[in-house]
């Protein structure tokens, strides 16, 4: 149970913070507070220290969404710090980006230690693919300087293995400031942007890293970042990465899930994000590329470490498996060819969705034959991987070590191509269990190298179940918040998508806001948006008297055709004030728009869904948010529409369940645009009638802020 000693730490800390800072109480963040100690405090233990899971299965989970304003982070630092001190755990603060990553690290964590009494060391966590290889890039310079041209040898046709002068000047540079301390190997922390072809030569993954057996190991930016982690007891880090360590079994980056408590901030990001990390995918033409590649470099490979034992046997049995597997690729081409349908109505391209997950028969039988063929190749890659480690820890190889390090990445990258296939095709060679939920199976036509190719792709339909056994009952505790986890009022969006426990500890804190200050208007000249046409038209009319004025407005628009539609149709004299996402980066955008404001004019921004969430443009830079249409989802989404699909045959109603919960949060979102500090005011316009005249339309409404309505 919370007792009177942790509270009186909490409070303690909370008003210290408060009085450092010059800053009030705010009710909502008071309350969120109150709920997350609460809920951490009454985590009962058995005799090792560990959760009692039979006394609190699912009351571990604290759920709290906090509107704009509340200062939620602060909020969340100040309780779980010292209850995590208190179980003895380590808290580990997951966000949406590594942008806001650095915001906690290096503002709000700062802050709290400053200001609040409490005594804890932080730090960021990320994955390899932030850093730099040592490795890697040591042997893309001595390639280079060798041949003139980097060749990096080993790599398949569709990773780009040539390499040009401004790359090797790149790599010399960062060689250079490594060297002289001036850079960490981070990729965040490098002066100029890198490109993504640049930075993929030289970061890695974890089937690629040698690890402890690496000469580099010491000086490795990854490993030195991991030694601190170990150190500290308060670790930032991101859902995505959190989810890779938990694909990993938990543990591998960060600390165990039993050994952690969990703060998810932006938790609505945490199912979309999780279902991308369990999903699989294969091209069906470039794997048959890398299997010929690798066929191809398999003798000088063998030829450089062969060891006269499991290296050498494994290799000489890989060409067959290596034939066989390619071969299987080749046949799946026509098969997919004649199985699948990839244009509309209207001729556009688009993907093929096997309805109810289910696989043809003869698509199934291929698959059965590629699983094998991937089992096996995974198998032996597995053995010569293992015998290659014992051999690097081997301080009387009969492999000269320079050659090891040279090929271990190499057959690592094999094993986790020849793995994500293994997963891929037998995922598509069984059927449903029967009674469980089905997967999403489809196949989309994609661009390569300006061919064509099929990426075949399966994922489970909902996170929850993922989420809960790997996540909710193995951990100590979780808090998950954002400002907007309820849809249509209620948590079971979130408990659908997330698998929260029913169970768990719910809240809904107030935002300081005074919503009142906002108009919420839906003008008499707003039409149906299901008349996509009279729609565009009616916004194109509307859009020059609704944002005649100074100061920032931004348009929200749900597609792109009608943005641009829209952009292309009004005067000339209202395009010049207007920009448009796409037209420069996003982070030069806002600057303008910014510049435009600040210079006394008018500016207005033109996005898409994206600029619904995360843009923060307070005062005078948004007094005026217009959103053409209810953000519905546009239905061709294959794991949303298999989820319909499913709800549907249990007799559900998939619109009311998915599609108006989904557009209410998103509708919230977007006027969350519009007051980003408590002295904000303005109008938000809405043109689409149909939050008017539909069934779910007042449904939608009521769960928005209470702005001052004006509903013509």
């Amino acid at each position: 149970m919370l007792t009177d000693q942790h509270k009186k730490s909490i409070q303690t800390a909370y008003s210290q913070f408060l009085a450092g800072r010059s800053l009030k109480a705010r009710y909502g963040q008071k309350l969120m507070v109150a709920a997350i100690a609460r809920t951490l405090g009454g985590i009962a233990r058995d005799g090792a220290g560990e959760r009692d899971h039979g006394k609190t299965d699912g009351e571990h989970i604290c759920v709290v969404e906090a509107g704009t304003g509340t200062g939620k982070t602060v909020a969340y630092l100040l309780a779980a710090i010292p209850m995590a001190q208190a179980h003895d755990k380590t808290l580990v603060v997951s966000t949406a980006t590594v942008a806001l990553q650095e915001q906690i690290i290096h503002k709000d964590l700062p802050e709290v230690a400053r200001h609040s009494g409490l005594e804890f060391d932080y730090s960021l966590a990320k994955g390899r693919g932030r850093y730099l290889c040592l490795s890697k890039l040591d042997q893309l310079l001595t390639d280079f300087s060798g041949n003139g041209v980097g060749t990096s040898m080993g790599l398949y046709e569709d990773e780009l293995p040539q390499i040009g002068e401004d790359s090797a000047n790149l790599y010399r540079d960062m060689a250079d400031k490594l060297a002289t301390g001036s850079w960490d190997g981070d990729r965040d922390n490098w002066s100029d942007t890198i490109e993504v072809e640049d930075w993929s030569r030289i970061t890695t993954d974890h089937r690629q890293c040698s690890g402890r057996r690496c000469p580099h190991v010491t000086n490795c930016s990854f490993f030195r970042a991991r030694e601190r982690l170990g150190k500290t007891r308060v670790i930032v880090a991101n859902h995505d990465l959190l989810l890779a360590d938990l694909a990993l079994g938990g543990g591998a980056i960060l600390p165990p899930p039993e050994e952690s408590i969990y703060v998810l901030d932006e938790a609505h990001h945490l199912p979309e994000k999780a279902l991308n990390h369990f999903s699989h995918h294969s091209r069906v033409g470039a794997s048959t590329g890398w299997l010929d590649q690798a066929n191809k470099n398999l003798g000088q490979m063998l030829g450089e470490i062969g060891d006269g034992a499991e290296i050498d046997r494994c290799g000489e049995l890989l060409p067959a498996v290596l034939t066989s597997a390619r071969q299987g690729l080749e046949q799946m081409w026509p098969l997919i060819e004649d199985l699948c349908e990839f244009e509309d109505e209207r001729g556009n391209t688009v993907r093929h969705r096997f309805e109810g997950g289910v696989v043809p028969d003869s698509l199934m039988q291929l698959a059965e034959k590629l699983r094998e063929d991937f089992d096996e190749l995974e198998a032996l890659l597995g053995k010569m991987l293992q015998a290659a480690q014992r051999l690097l820890d081997d301080p009387h190889s009969p492999v000269p070590t320079v050659d090891l390090e040279r090929w271990y990445p190499q057959l690592g990258s094999w094993y986790g191509r020849a793995e994500a296939n293994l997963q891929l095709w037998a995922n598509y060679a069984r059927p449903d269990a029967e009674g469980a939920l089905p997967q999403a199976r489809w196949v989309t036509m994609v661009d390569w190298g300006g061919s064509m190719d099929f990426e075949v792709c399966s994922s489970p339909i909902l996170a929850g179940k993922t989420l809960e056994y790997s996540l909710w009952r193995r951990c100590f505790g979780a808090v998950l918040t954002s400002a907007t986890l309820t849809a249509l009022g209620r948590f079971d969006r979130l408990n659908m998508r997330a698998g929260t426990p029913d169970n768990a500890c719910y809240e809904v804190v107030p935002s300081p806001f005074d919503f009142s200050r906002a108009k919420l208007q839906v003008p008499a000249s707003a039409v149906d948006a299901g008349n996509a046409d009279a729609h565009t038209s009616a916004v194109v009319d509307a859009l020059p008297e609704l944002l005649d004025g100074e100061g920032g407005a931004l348009v929200l628009f749900s597609s792109r055709r009608q943005m641009e539609t829209v952009y292309e149709s009004l005067p000339g004299t209202w395009r010049n004030r207007i920009l448009m996402q796409g037209q420069q980066s996003r982070q030069r955008l806002l600057e303008l728009h910014r510049e435009a404001v600040d210079g006394g004019g008018g500016s207005v921004l033109f996005g898409l869904a994206s600029f619904a969430e995360g843009l923060d443009l307070p005062g005078n830079y948004c007094r005026h948010v217009v959103i053409a249409k209810l953000p519905f989802a546009v239905p061709d989404d294959p794991i949303e529409a298999a989820l319909a699909e499913w709800i549907e045959a249990r007799g559900g109603n998939p619109f009311m369940q998915i599609t108006v919960p989904d557009a209410a949060l998103k509708l919230v979102q977007a006027c969350g645009r519009l007051l980003r500090a408590e002295g904000d005011e303005g109008t938000i316009t809405l043109l689409d009638r149909r939050i008017v005249t539909r069934r779910y339309g007042r449904a939608i409404l009521d769960s928005l802020p209470p702005f001052t309505r004006h509903i013509v």
